[in-house]
C-alpha cells in the first residue's frame, strides 16, 4: 500500500539518508529499528509529509504523494511527547481530528466512544489531560491517531517515555491494537524488544541505510552481518578465517569452529569471516567436535535460566544454560556447530 522509493535527504550537508527503499502491505505493521541519528524520525517525517527529500518518492497505491500537502494524505501520527492539548480534556483531545473534518457532532461521538473503548478510556473520556498518568496520555494520543480512521498509522518511540513496566504491558497491547485495527503501521523505535514484539517486520536502519529487511524471526536467526548481531544483543562474536570449505572449518584466535550452518554468499576458502556463536550453543556434553576449555567468569540466575559468562582462550563470552555452573571453576565445554551462524566480515 505504501511503497518508499530510494530517498536520498541531507542534514547539514551531510547524508542522513542514503537511498533508502521499502514497501508496506496492508494490515502490516514494520518497525523501523536503529540507533538515535539513524535518520529514523527523518524518515517517518518524509512520508507524512512535513520533509521533503533532496530526491527520492513516496507512494500511496502507486500514486506518488510528491505533491500532496500533510492534511491530504490522510496518515494518522503519533508522537513520543504525545502532543496532547493540556486544555482540553480526553474526549476534545480525541475528537480535535474529526471535528477538522467537519463531521456532524453525533458521528464523532459514535467515533470517539468507539476507539475510546479499544484503548479502555471511556471512563476517562471527561478527564483533563494533566491529570492523567503517562500510560493514560499514550492511550488518549493512540486513540486520537485512530479516531479519523487513517489509511496509515505512524507511531514515533511511542512508549519511550514510559517506565519499563508500563511499556511491557502497553506494547502487547499495542500490538493487538494494530491488528485489530488492519491499518499499516510505521512504528519508529531504538528498542530491540518492542521491535520484536510489536513489529510484523523489521527493518534496520544504520547511518542512513536499510542494512536488513525481515520477519523478527528471521533477523534474529539469520542476522545479515555482525552490526545486526550486535544491535539485537548477540555479542559473542569472532574473527575468522576459512580454513575448509567441505568439511565447513573455521580458524580463530580461541581455535579451531567446525560449522554446520553454511557459507554465505560469495565467501570462498581464506576469506576472513565473523563467526556469532548462539547464546544456546554452549554444552556440557562430551561432544567429538568443537571442544574448549573455559574459565567460568559469573552466573546469573534469569528465572528459568542461567547466563554464564566465560573465557575461551582471551575472549569472553555469555551464554544461557539450563543448569547454573560454578563461578571460578574451569571446564570443558562444546559449542553446537549447528547453533554458529557465519557472517561476512565488513570490508
Amino acid at each position: 500500500m505504501l511503497s518508499v522509493k530510494s530517498l536520498y535527504k541531507e542534514y547539514e550537508n551531510q547524508p542522513l539518508l542514503e537511498g533508502v527503499s521499502f514497501d508496506i502491505q496492508k494490515g502490516e505493521t514494520i518497525c523501523l529499528l536503529g540507533r538515535s541519528g539513524s535518520g529514523k524520525s527523518t524518515l517517518l517525517r518524509i512520508i507524512a509529509g512535513i520533509e521533503a527529500p533532496e530526491s527520492g518518492d513516496v507512494y500511496w497505491n502507486n500514486q506518488n504523494l510528491k505533491d500532496i500537502p500533510v492534511h491530504k494524505r490522510q496518515f494518522g501520527f503519533m508522537f513520543q511527547d504525545y502532543a496532547l492539548f493540556p486544555h482540553k480534556n480526553v474526549f476534545e483531545n480525541v475528537a480535535f481530528g474529526l471535528k477538522m473534518q467537519n463531521l456532524p457532532f453525533d458521528l464523532i461521538e459514535e467515533k470517539v466512544n468507539l476507539v475510546l473503548d479499544k484503548v479502555k478510556m471511556q471512563k476517562f473520556r471527561h478527564r483533563q489531560v494533566a491529570d492523567l498518568s503517562g500510560g493514560e496520555k499514550q492511550r488518549v494520543a493512540l486513540a486520537r491517531a485512530l479516531a479519523p480512521e487513517p489509511r496509515l498509522l505512524m507511531l514515533d518511540e511511542p512508549l519511550g517515555a514510559l517506565d519499563r513496566n508500563l511499556r511491557e504491558q502497553l506494547m502487547d497491547e499495542l500490538r493487538l491494537l494494530l491488528h485489530e485495527s488492519n491499518i499499516p503501521a510505521i512504528y519508529v523505535t531504538h528498542d530491540q524488544e518492542e521491535a520484536f514484539t510489536i513489529g510484523d517486520r523489521l527493518v534496520l536502519l544504520n547511518e542512513g541505510r536499510i542494512i536488513q529487511n525481515a520477519t523478527p524471526e528471521d533477523v534474529y536467526q539469520n542476522p545479515k552481518n555482525a552490526w545486526v548481531a550486535k544491535f539485537i544483543g548477540l555479542s559473542n562474536l569472532l574473527e575468522g578465517v576459512i580454513q575448509s570449505i567441505q568439511p565447513l572449518r573455521v580458524i580463530t584466535k580461541s581455535g579451531d569452529f567446525s560449522i554446520q550452518t553454511g557459507l554465505p554468499k560469495n565467501v570462498k576458502l581464506g576469506d576472513p569471516v565473523i563467526l556469532l556463536l548462539r547464546p544456546d550453543a554452549l554444552t556440557l556434553n562430551d561432544e567429538k567436535m568443537n571442544q574448549f576449555q573455559a574459565h567460568i567468569l559469573d552466573d546469573v540466575f534469569l528465572g528459568n535460566q542461567w547466563r554464564v559468562k566465560l573465557r575461551m582462550g582471551d575472549m569472553e563470552f555469555s551464554f544461557l544454560v539450563d543448569e547454573p555452573i560454578s563461578i571460578g571453576s574451569i571446564i570443558k565445554i562444546s559449542i553446537d556447530p549447528k547453533r554458529i551462524n557465519l557472517l561476512q566480515a565488513e570490508k
